[in-house]
């Protein structure tokens, strides 16, 4: 499956308020879902010295897929394709290891 189908599918299962003309609810659905993935991994660092099991895995995929969901809503609302924004990342991120600008900050170096 590549981006845009996956976009397509997942715009199907879409049910919120104002479907169409909200950004704000997929973007906080994203930072919601981030902060599930982020509570798992502080919980196997705390309890298992981060060592990750297979249900780890599982379980982390799972929200993981849920992250990509609202990612590829949030570019639903924004009229873009996922596939464009991914390809435009790979971009950026390509020109930075030209000119050796990976590490650092800030959006634009």
């Amino acid at each position: 499956m590549d981006f845009d189908d996956y976009q397509k599918k997942s715009r199907k299962t879409a049910v919120y308020p104002n479907l169409g003309n909200n950004f704000i609810y997929p973007t906080l659905g994203l930072v919601g879902e981030a902060g599930e993935v982020s509570n798992k991994v502080k919980k196997i660092q705390r309890d298992r010295n981060g060592v990750l099991g297979e249900g780890d895995k599982k379980e982390l995929s799972k929200e993981i897929g849920d992250v990509l969901w609202y990612i590829a809503n949030l570019c639903s609302e924004l009229k873009l394709n996922l596939s464009t924004v991914a390809k435009e990342n790979i971009k950026k991120l390509s020109s930075r290891v030209k000119r050796n600008k990976l590490s650092g900050s800030g959006d634009n170096r």
